[in-house]
């Protein structure tokens, strides 16, 4: 009884089905020239239309090439190769789409900002100064904003980790449990003006309190708590249930498990979320204006008089500016919008240092 044997594919032949299987490709000269004849097509389609601005032009750049490479892979590559070209592509052109009014807010507020943000402007405060003037300063909405924060996440920071910590380790599935983590829910979505409001109408009118940093610091609790509570009950969740029921079993009790093993294990993510918390609460303006009012002096005393922060200078010299993009107003109000966006780089930064060095170690 004898086999039959198949003789091997000839190198030529294998190397012909290779390429049949692969396709054909767009040559590299074509994908490298490609983008250089959409721009200078986009730029040709600025001057004789109506069309202009530096984000027209991205976006009208990034549909042309799009477009244009989508019909040329159709015609050299087939529908297969075209299809997949034109799904990566895509992809690129919506994450470009998406940074684009980021990367636009910064580079204007930096191009704009750098023209007043002096070390005079950080050190002197608008006190003396008339606002139709050149000169001055907010280091008073400097140390307005950091003693506002502060206060707020002095008061949020524990009780929405402590909140997250009974949630998860405790009671998150008893109806005590259920409800509180329904409320958080629901303060995640309460825009910042209703706290505002609220705290207005309870601390203001009905307590008969003083607009003051404390109750700006109040609303800002409000905005602060869901965002800790969340990130915190994320983090605790992620650690591994196999390392609290080896210290159970070593005899250690449940709050020495969850303050000695539990919490440094997700320590670094909750600082992150804290960070995060208060990131989103130093640009508040709403509130600010209700509850903490403004003052062109330098006031250190969260508990008595107005105080200035650096959203509330931002709306009001902007407000001065009439429209006048080259006023002195203007560039205070850019400078100051700058100031915020340096301010919170750097305690996202000193975070990041905080939580590298205070996480557990693994070996």
């Amino acid at each position: 009884m004898s086999t039959a044997t198949t003789p091997p594919a000839s190198p030529s032949r294998a190397k012909r089905t290779d390429n049949a299987l692969a396709g054909r490709k767009l040559s590299k000269p074509l994908v490298w020239a490609l983008p250089v004849a959409v721009l200078a097509l986009t730029w040709l389609l600025f001057l004789i239309t109506p069309l202009q601005g530096v984000a027209g032009f991205v976006v009208t750049a990034l549909l042309l090439y799009l477009i244009i490479q989508t019909i040329l892979s159709f015609t050299a590559e087939g529908p297969r190769q075209a299809r997949d070209r034109l799904a990566t592509t895509l992809i690129y052109v919506c994450f470009a789409l998406a940074m684009l009014p980021l990367v636009m807010i910064i580079w204007y507020t930096i191009s704009r900002g750098t023209r007043a943000l002096t070390m005079d402007f950080i050190t002197s405060s608008m006190f003396g100064v008339m606002s139709s003037e050149s000169g001055g300063g907010a280091t008073h909405a400097i140390y307005g904003t950091l003693i506002v924060s502060l206060i707020a996440a002095a008061i949020a920071v524990p009780l929405g980790i402590f909140t997250a910590i009974y949630l998860v380790e405790y009671g998150g599935k008893t109806w005590f449990g259920r409800t509180v983590s329904f409320f958080v829910d629901v303060m995640t979505g309460v825009p910042s003006i209703v706290s505002g409001l609220f705290i207005y109408a309870f601390w203001l009118l009905t307590l008969g309190n003083n607009r003051t940093a404390l109750a700006g610091a109040l609303s800002l609790v409000l905005l602060m708590l869901p965002i800790v509570v969340r990130s915190t009950e994320e983090m605790l969740k992620l650690v591994h249930d196999d390392l609290r029921e080896a210290s159970y079993a070593l005899g250690v009790p449940k709050w020495r498990t969850i303050t000695k093993i539990v919490l440094p294990t997700a320590m670094s993510g909750i600082i992150t979320g804290v960070m995060l918390g208060i990131a989103r609460i130093m640009g508040e303006t709403a509130p600010l204006l209700l509850l903490v009012g403004t003052n062109v002096r330098t006031n250190y005393d969260p508990f008595e008089g107005q105080m200035e922060t650096l959203p509330t200078f931002v709306n009001k010299y902007f407000l001065l500016a009439a429209g006048n993009s080259e006023s002195a107003n203007a560039d205070r109000a850019w400078a100051a919008a700058l100031t915020l966006i340096i301010l919170i780089m750097l305690l996202n930064f000193g975070a990041r240092i905080i939580a590298r060095y205070t996480g557990v170690k693994q070996k």
